[in-house]
């Protein structure tokens, strides 16, 4: 961590003491446990869903639960969390956080593959989504998940910056560079939505459906 980074931590809300335990926990015993959102990208996430008073919270990719969780601290009383995670190997510890959690029980587990589940959902029936699943669904995801959202709803997709490799050309053997730029460029040009890229940890794009 750079003293910028440790500056910014230092004067924004402190990382509540479950997080906090699934960010170290994470980090101690999985593989890609820079997967997890952490201290900085979890309060701007449960930050989003207080501002616009979100009641419904689609997600696409649990990992650890950390998200979720800021998400399920974000929504209003009576809201409910959607998050779904491919990996069944992570089900039992993901109740076990939830389960701890005073927030864990607007929070709704779903265990498959998200190309098979979103469609099971209402259109226009979340007000906030995030997406951080494989870069190279990306797309997929976003169309499916874009008749979900309400008019005016958001959603937020993370990693868009992917280590910087989206400013240069990927190589052919580079699948998940290559799915990040297409991703990008199509977001870009797509008249449904509004949009900005915020140059947060690794980028997360702020998406306005109109």
């Amino acid at each position: 961590m750079n003293a910028l980074e440790e500056y910014i931590l230092d004067h924004i809300d402190p990382e509540p003491d479950l997080l906090k335990k699934i960010n170290r926990e994470t980090h101690a015993k999985r593989l890609y446990a820079n997967m997890i959102s952490g201290h900085l990208q979890g309060r701007f996430l449960a930050m989003i869903a207080k501002m616009i008073e979100a009641k419904r919270v689609l997600e696409v990719g649990t990992f650890t639960g950390y998200s979720a969780l800021c998400f399920a601290e974000g929504v209003v009383n009576s809201g409910e969390v959607h998050t779904i995670e491919v990996n069944d190997e992570l089900k039992d510890l993901l109740r076990v956080y939830f389960n701890e959690s005073e927030h864990g029980h607007k929070i709704h587990l779903h265990i498959g593959n998200a190309v098979s589940i979103i469609p099971t959902f209402p259109n226009e029936s979340f007000d906030l989504a995030f997406l951080d699943a494989d870069k190279e669904d990306y797309w997929n995801h976003y169309e499916q998940i874009l008749p979900k959202l309400r008019r005016g709803g958001v959603l937020m997709v993370d990693n868009t910056l992917w280590y910087e490799k989206v400013t240069k050309k990927a190589k052919k053997s580079d699948v998940a560079t290559q799915a990040v730029q297409d991703f990008n460029n199509k977001v870009a040009s797509d008249n449904r939505v509004e949009k900005v890229i915020l140059p947060m940890r690794d980028g997360i794009t702020l998406i306005r459906k109109k």
